[in-house]
């Protein structure tokens, strides 16, 4: 019968793995943006992950078990979602907005991963995992407002208006709410 030790043990693999493959993934992203904050934002953000996977190695640690990761499919198709994205928009004056969407699904995983992580080491009654997984949670949810920040601040309105001045008929603004408005 499986457990809730071995649920967390699998997530934890998990995320280890979606780390590992961000970091290779960021410095790309960072290379395609054309602005110079967005661009060290991913920057940032790439060696935060490499800061978060000696993290996941103390959690890892802290339950008795060698550290491993576990083909993290999710991670998979959104960094194959973001090579595409790149590849798509690299001339368009929509890349910076296109770049921190994709950086954005990736982030909401890692929140999902790391808000039940910590809950769980929680109920597990490990302190160390916990206070280790809430930092980590804290860092990513950080990194996800600013490039939220970021993307009302500047980028989407340029997209934007870069498309008005094309002629390109422009599309419903999309609200804070996800919610198009017309």
């Amino acid at each position: 019968m499986k457990t809730l030790k071995d649920l967390f043990l699998n997530e934890l693999a998990d995320v280890y793995d979606a780390e590992r493959r961000a970091i290779k993934v960021l410095p790309k992203l960072a290379k395609a943006a054309t602005r110079p904050r967005l661009r060290a934002l991913l920057e940032a953000h790439a060696v935060e992950s490499k800061e978060h996977i000696l993290k996941l190695e103390e959690v890892f640690t802290s339950i008795e078990t060698k550290p491993r990761g576990k083909t993290c499919k999710a991670t998979v198709g959104l960094l194959e979602e973001a090579e595409e994205v790149m590849e798509e928009f690299k001339d368009s004056p929509a890349i910076d907005a296109a770049l921190v969407a994709v950086a954005q699904k990736l982030e909401h995983y890692e929140i999902a991963t790391y808000g039940c992580l910590h809950e769980w080491s929680e109920l597990l009654d490990n302190r160390k995992a916990g206070t280790l997984l809430k930092g980590i949670l804290d860092s990513e949810k950080r990194s996800n407002d600013a490039l939220n920040a970021l993307a009302h601040d500047s980028l989407n309105e340029d997209a934007l208006q870069a498309t008005s001045e094309t002629g390109v008929k422009k599309a419903p603004v999309v609200a804070k709410s996800g919610l198009a408005k017309r």
